[in-house]
């Protein structure tokens, strides 16, 4: 590891001597980022990359991420026995501000789903020999791993998913099919989750297990999407080997696990601001199609800097709160729904700005705004449907009565399928 950045406090002070130490060193590792570098970005909501392009995108990105882990900027909340430099979390965000304003590779849903969501749930769920093998190249960047959570018949409704882990001695005979499984073409690694129990309620018979891609039997078959690309793919299981060592957290703890995991998603995904278009794209766009004097566009582009505000604001109400030793708990549901209604609120604005030049290619450098229109409505569904939170939010943050459940007390063998 090179020089780490030298200590300081959560003070105002400390916190400005620690952007100040940030800045000099990213101005040592990458190009100051220019005002029409954020402009010309892609604003695109999943990658349309041909397979080696985009390879290659993930193979910078994770440089880039052993550059900072190495420099002591790559997991400044992780405690020392995991490379990390045990600082508050606003640390971190002050880091992402700072390196904001430098040219990087950019972001992929592979990448943030190996550090933000696999390496704290294997922290927090693995022995010490699964934290040994995975947290560690996980958050340098040295290993991938995706998530094989929703099925064809089991997406909202995650707890009825069907594939099956039959335990043989001291291995797990695994049988089913996954779905939606981001960038699972490019991972090393899946965070499981698995019927083994049939004859009891589906909450109470999961367990979650940590997979080898390159197992016998695991097949990933990449899905075309709409907007061109092939970011989510589906993942079949041919009587799949795991043994027992790779179980991760207890027989039947499964759905505690993907719960877990869920909540860094939902956590993240309020906290993500590089995905897709934004203010800045969309003005830019206005100004150079001589949009900026139509009412409507002017309304929408007030709406979306509107939006972004107050998501930075919700966001530092967060920080506050895990500052004050308080877990954020339901409210990620909250921040994960306003999130998917800004992405939307993106697309309704690039909508009035282009006009008939969304859906046609007129050479003016403004056709890829389909990208972002097309991509947008898939994370109304990713990290729980905008249902699924907005029943979270009722049920526990409002405290209204639960939803009706016929299956509640129902073994999974005997529910209606």
């Amino acid at each position: 590891m090179t020089a780490a950045p030298a200590r300081v406090d959560g003070t105002p002070d400390g916190l400005a001597e620690f952007a100040r130490q940030a800045r000099r060193w990213l101005a040592g590792h990458a190009r100051p980022r220019q005002d029409q570098d954020e402009a010309a970005r892609s604003v695109a909501v999943f990658h349309d990359l041909p397979f080696e392009e985009e390879k290659a995108l993930l193979g910078r990105i994770c440089a880039w991420q052993r550059t900072k882990f190495d420099a002591g900027y790559g997991a400044l909340t992780w405690p020392a026995e995991h490379g990390g430099a045990g600082l508050d979390p606003l640390f971190e965000e002050a880091f992402a501000e700072v390196e904001a304003e430098f040219d990087t590779p950019g972001s992929h849903e592979l990448a943030s789903v190996s550090v933000h969501l696999i390496a704290p749930t294997v922290r927090l769920f693995g022995t010490p020999e699964q934290q040994e093998r995975l947290v560690r190249p996980l958050l340098r960047g040295d290993e991938l791993a995706c998530q094989l959570f929703s099925e064809p018949s089991a997406g909202s409704d995650l707890a009825g998913l069907a594939t099956r882990a039959v335990r043989d001695g001291d291995e797990w005979v695994i049988t089913g099919q996954k779905v939606w499984s981001s960038g699972a073409q490019f991972a090393g690694w899946g965070e499981l989750i698995a019927r083994t129990d049939p004859d009891v309620p589906k909450h109470k018979g999961l367990t979650a297990f940590l997979l080898p891609m390159d197992t016998p039997g695991v097949e990933v078959r990449p899905l075309r999407q709409m907007s061109g690309g092939s970011s989510f793919c589906e993942v079949f299981f041919d009587q799949v080997r795991v043994p027992d060592s790779l179980r991760l957290g207890g027989v039947g703890e499964g759905w505690r696990v993907a719960l877990a995991t869920l909540g860094f998603e939902r956590g993240h995904s309020g906290q993500t601001s590089a995905v897709g278009g934004g203010y800045a794209q969309l003005v830019a766009l206005a100004r150079r199609l001589d949009r900026t004097g139509d009412p409507e566009v002017r309304r929408l582009l007030a709406e979306v800097w509107v939006h972004e505000r107050i998501a930075q604001l919700a966001a530092q109400r967060d920080r506050e709160t895990r500052l004050a030793g308080i877990e954020p708990g339901p409210i990620g549901s909250l921040r994960k729904l306003a999130w998917s209604q800004g992405l939307t609120l993106v697309s309704e604005a690039a909508a009035v700005i282009l006009g008939p030049r969304l859906v046609a290619d007129t050479g003016e450098d403004a056709f890829g705004w389909t990208e972002h229109v097309l991509g947008a409505p898939g994370y109304r569904i990713a990290g729980g449907s905008d249902e699924v939170q907005r029943t979270i939010i009722g049920e526990r943050l409002l405290d209204l009565p639960r939803e009706p459940r016929a299956d509640h007390d129902v073994p999974w063998r005997e529910i209606p399928r």
